[in-house]
């Protein structure tokens, strides 16, 4: 199995790009996955002595789902710590990351916009998710692939995403 890790700091669009991507993948070849549709509550772990272990299910849990084909997985993973110390399925031949990275102030405007109920509230909230995305940006390079999708639209971006995997 090949494992797409669409990743980039909250409000960069992830979501929105595996909604894209799942409708333009062959879904004979590939499954599309939000961490947030696996099933697994954050807060479960949180404070426990499995707290280490999320990252783990969580991504056991995708590949599972993905039911043999060719994974692209969306979640807020850091590489470092997916390199470092997350246990990888045997199954998973190789990673790529894809990195979705608009500028600061999109990431501002898009989490100010989100429901009170998502709790991007206040600014001292939503400055360590920019400090997130400096950080992909400083290391842009360091990745499969990184898009600046502040000036691209939905679809634009999704067909980039698209040929890169298909590519292979």
């Amino acid at each position: 199995m090949k494992l797409y890790i669409i990743t980039g700091c909250c409000g960069s669009g992830k979501s929105t790009m595996k909604d894209a991507l799942a409708t333009l993948l062959d879904k004979d070849k590939y499954s599309c996955i939000d961490s947030d549709e696996v099933g697994l509550n954050w807060w479960d772990y949180k404070g426990t002595e499995r707290e280490s272990k999320y990252k783990d299910d969580t991504m056991a849990k995708a590949v599972e789902m993905a039911g043999g084909k060719d994974l692209v997985f969306v979640s807020c993973i850091n590489p470092q710590d997916y390199i470092a110390s997350q246990e990888i399925p045997e199954c998973v031949e190789s990673t790529d990351f894809i990195v979705l990275c608009p500028a600061d102030e999109e990431i501002v405007k898009r989490l100010k916009a989100r429901p009170e109920e998502r709790g991007f509230t206040s600014d001292e909230v939503i400055e360590p998710h920019v400090g997130f995305n400096r950080w992909f940006r400083k290391n842009r390079g360091k990745f499969s692939m990184f898009i600046d999708n502040t000036d691209k639209s939905v679809d634009e971006t999704a067909k980039m995403i698209e040929g890169f995997i298909v590519r292979g």
